[in-house]
């Protein structure tokens, strides 16, 4: 299979090269030429798998024989990431809600964020792409964070020999518990870095070095190669198409589907790489009837799904749900060029609009394509409390502030539409990474030391911290340099 980029549609890569790679030299994001398909046959076999197995198939369809990996390279790489990290054995088990909602919790492991279920395997797939593309060469992972990222690849990374990482976030515009993930971790080879602004100044800031030749021919002589591990490299991005399929089996085997039935999946998201791997999956067969884009407060997207125009010019708000204060989608780069009939140049001309003007607009049939495909729709910090409260009240189900987002827009839409199909929400971190919003949430006096609210969460949960939560606050900070926006590449 070979990968093509979206703002240069005469560009051929290998799956190894767009990994390992990442970003496309003149801008652009990689993405498969072709999608391809899973059969009902194929999905009835995926639902009498475990989740290892229905990662090595999915990933096999874009990584395997068809794409130069050999198969025990990528069953290596899915037992690697999914063996023994995860606290949940079934990885990223299904909750049930109610009569036609769900939950998808993707938040066991590591580091209690969903970004764990691609940042566990990515460093086992960009290692072997590496060896086969660039042997003997040194890989510098530069990551930019809106919280929890960050530590899901410092986690993936730390001490993965060949490799070294360095991580943005900006400053304040974390939680205390994601700060301290980050400014705690271990390993010889990673650096963390916090940066005045936000995290659009943050990713372009990562964005800015990529693209800068001189910085990148110089770290060339000397033996070194850059590389991400954001959504925007196709390798942290594919690893997330599994869990939609892995829902589905899910659903099947629990009975609450048939084989063939819609679903809907409701989908916190800032950056669209998680959404779009649903999209993603729908295009492969999976039996999806709609996409349910929820934003928060930066209703950047929300509001995108529902006039055709893309604008970042407009306030920008730090919310209880950090990982998705976002005004710069990087992802939905990839949708329009794959709506668009892949015309790369038509995608660049809205990138460089965007990159000037903060704004662009596609065209009628194209917004039309899209509101065929997703609804998109916004909360603010009131209604994502009482969606948290909500939750807790009548399903007796604690509710980090990114999932009560997702929760909110799907009781939004459900009143707008009368769409009545059983509707996944994707859960996408721990309560306990956000303890101190969701006891604001429920009621509760809130510790003022963020770490004591943990424990406070557990007792009117009445469930366990997770582990990698634990003691958090003891661990000694590595890290505490802060920089502008402007010298973030001096910290390389």
């Amino acid at each position: 299979m070979l990968y093509t980029s979206t703002r240069n549609n005469q560009i051929n890569a290998t799956s190894a090269e767009a990994i390992v790679q990442g970003l496309s030299l003149e801008g652009g994001l990689f993405v498969p030429r072709s999608i391809p398909a899973v059969s009902a046959e194929e999905l009835a076999m995926l639902a009498g798998m475990d989740y290892i197995a229905r990662a090595d198939y999915i990933l096999s369809k874009f990584l395997g024989a068809q794409g130069g990996w050999a198969p025990v390279e990528v069953r290596d790489c899915a037992a690697a990431a999914y063996g023994g990290t995860f606290r949940h054995a079934d990885v990223a088990p299904v909750v049930t809600l109610d009569d036609n909602t769900d939950v998808l919790e993707l938040y066991h492991g590591p580091t209690c964020a969903f970004k764990d279920m691609a940042l566990q395997i990515m460093p086992h797939l960009l290692t072997r792409a590496a060896q086969r593309e660039k042997p003997g060469r040194e890989l510098c992972i530069l990551v930019a964070t809106s919280g929890d990222t960050g530590k899901a690849a410092l986690e993936g990374f730390a001490d993965v020999p060949g490799t070294r990482i360095v991580v943005y976030y900006p400053d304040d515009g974390v939680s205390p518990v994601q700060k301290r993930q980050m400014t705690t971790q271990a390993g010889k080879n990673v650096r963390v870095v916090a940066v005045r602004g936000n995290f659009d100044d943050t990713q372009n800031g990562v964005k800015a070095i990529f693209g800068d030749g001189d910085f990148v021919a110089k770290a060339a002589a000397e033996g070194t190669d850059f590389t991400s591990a954001n959504s925007i490299n196709w390798g942290r991005l594919v690893p997330q198409i599994v869990y939609y399929f892995s829902a589905y089996c899910d659903l099947m085997n629990s009975r609450k589907l048939t084989s063939g039935e819609a679903v809907n999946f409701v989908v916190p998201t800032g950056n669209f790489g998680n959404i779009l791997a649903g999209w993603y999956a729908k295009q492969m067969g999976l039996p999806v009837h709609k996409l349910v884009c929820a934003s928060n407060q930066n209703r950047v997207l929300a509001d995108f799904f529902g006039s055709g125009t893309y604008d970042r010019n407009r306030p920008f708000f730090c919310t209880s749900s950090p990982s998705m204060d976002i005004l710069i989608s990087s992802n939905l780069e990839r949708l329009l060029f794959l709506l668009s009939g892949q015309d790369s140049a038509v995608t660049a001309d809205w990138m460089q609009q965007l990159s000037q003007s903060g704004s662009y607009a596609v065209p009628a049939d194209l917004h039309a394509a899209l509101q065929a495909e997703f609804y998109g729709s916004a909360c603010d910090e009131a209604q994502c409390a009482a969606a948290m409260a909500k939750a807790w009240q009548q399903q007796a189900y604690l509710s980090d502030p990114h999932t009560a987002v997702a929760l909110h827009v799907l009781e939004e839409y459900r009143a707008k539409t009368g769409d009545q199909t059983r509707s996944v929400v994707v859960s996408t971190a721990s309560p306990f990474k956000f303890a101190g919003s969701v006891l604001e949430a429920l009621g509760e006096t809130v510790p003022e030391n963020e770490f004591d609210a943990l424990d406070l969460l557990a007792q009117v949960g009445g469930v366990e911290i997770p582990a990698p939560l634990c003691g958090l606050q003891e661990k000694p900070e590595r890290f505490t340099e802060v920089c502008n926006k402007e010298d973030m590449a001096q910290y390389i």
